[in-house]
């Protein structure tokens, strides 16, 4: 590992949300080792001079599927995994390049992938993978189309869920996702978008089997989020323990006052409704599901400003599929009318570190937190939307102390 110094930078405090002045970064093994005004040194291998433009801890994309390469997710569990993973590798480079050093992945990335990139054989954001999502016969992760009395693919290829039913096949899953190395566990608590049998209004797993899996993840020293629409899939889920619950569109009063009470965390996920309303057939999503997406489209707004209006702590995520990947920034655009810029710079920095029980480590710039740093144009307090235009704006890009991007 080398030893660098990233020079007169007017440093970005995402947890204060302000700029704290020009400051010299020393970066050694990977991590931060020291922030001062003015950083010399004999054994440094490398110097970068900012020359004064604004530098922010790398961004972090709570809810991405980084093997979805279709929106189709019954083809997805049919096709050679070899194939999802090499096509899964662009999808993660591109993540990179808009400045995304950590993501989260919701269901279809393992130990694998995630290893890969760790070792450079991939280029891409730091993976934090929960394996296959758990979910009920018939639930958000059972592609199986009404008619089908068999299944041609298996849950254990390039499928993004695993079906489980009883405490005891749950709490086995979790386990097993556990054992295979997962960062977090992921629960489909209601219906969804993508998913052929369900209603988007129903509730899924019992409180019993809910519980069998937070007890789970809470024994590994890690968390549950889950995916849920309504108010009543979020309210019984809230006070089990869950981490964080993503989407939410329809969610109500009583939900917010439960993250309140519970101490979790919202990812709306508005990017992906836009996307998919936009193109979601032709980027290979059925016509019968996308008319899916207009049920909780429009919702995702309302819910957005009312977890505002009350401070429900919230992460950023895109949730995007295939091709629509290239929509991961326009969360941003969704969300500032809404949400403060210094807000939501949280959402996509300290908060997720927070969230998921990593303090400390990512998502600031801060003495022994990993070197994972992106330096921009322009300040983004005064205007979120410089994140949006890496093209444009993104000047250095630098993940675990080794530089991916230098346009200065």
């Amino acid at each position: 590992m080398t030893t660098l110094v990233l020079k007169n930078a007017n440093l970005i405090d995402v947890r204060k949300g302000q700029v704290v002045g020009e400051r010299d970064l020393l970066i050694q093994d990977g991590r931060i080792a020291g922030i001062d005004t003015r950083i010399e040194g004999n054994n440094v291998d490398a110097v970068i001079d900012l020359g004064g433009r604004f530098m922010m801890p790398g961004l972090v994309d709570s809810h991405v599927h980084v093997t979805a390469i279709t929106p189709n997710f019954a083809l997805l569990e049919v096709l050679s995994p070899f194939y999802v993973g090499a096509k899964s590798s662009e999808l993660l480079q591109g993540m990179l390049m808009r400045g995304f050093t950590t993501v989260r992945d919701a269901g279809g990335a393992d130990h694998g992938l995630a290893q890969a990139v760790e070792e450079g054989t991939i280029i891409g954001p730091r993976v934090l993978y929960a394996g296959r999502a758990l979910s009920q016969t018939g639930g958000h992760a059972d592609m199986r189309g009404p008619g089908q009395q068999t299944f041609e693919g298996c849950f254990c290829c390039a499928g993004l869920g695993r079906v489980c039913d009883g405490v005891s096949e749950v709490r086995r899953a979790a386990r097993d996702e556990i054992r295979k190395g997962a960062n977090q566990i992921k629960i489909m608590a209601s219906g969804g978008v993508a998913s052929p049998t369900d209603r988007i209004d129903s509730t899924q797993f019992s409180i019993e089997e809910i519980d069998a899996i937070v007890e789970e993840a809470t024994a590994a020293n890690i968390h549950t989020m889950a995916h849920a629409y309504t108010a009543r899939a979020i309210n019984r889920l809230l006070p089990r323990g869950v981490r964080t619950i993503e989407h939410g569109n329809l969610m109500d009063e009583e939900s917010c006052r439960l993250f309140l009470e519970h101490g979790a965390y919202l990812t709306p996920t508005l990017s992906t409704y836009d996307a998919l309303a936009k193109e979601g057939v032709e980027a290979g999503m059925a016509p019968h599901l996308q008319q899916k997406v207009f049920d909780v489209l429009d919702a995702g707004g309302v819910a957005l400003e009312m977890a505002q209006r009350h401070r429900v702590k919230m992460l950023y995520g895109s949730d995007l599929l295939g091709r629509m990947q290239r929509h991961q920034l326009n969360e941003f655009h969704l969300r500032k009318d809404v949400v403060p810029a210094d807000e939501l710079i949280r959402s996509a920095t300290s908060n997720a570190a927070d969230a998921y029980g990593h303090t400390g480590d990512f998502g600031e710039l801060i003495p022994g937190a990993r070197a994972d740093i992106i330096v921009l144009e322009k300040n983004p307090l005064d205007d979120v939307t410089v994140l949006t235009t890496p093209e444009e704006q993104l000047k250095l890009i630098v993940k675990g102390g080794r530089v991916f991007k230098n346009s200065l």
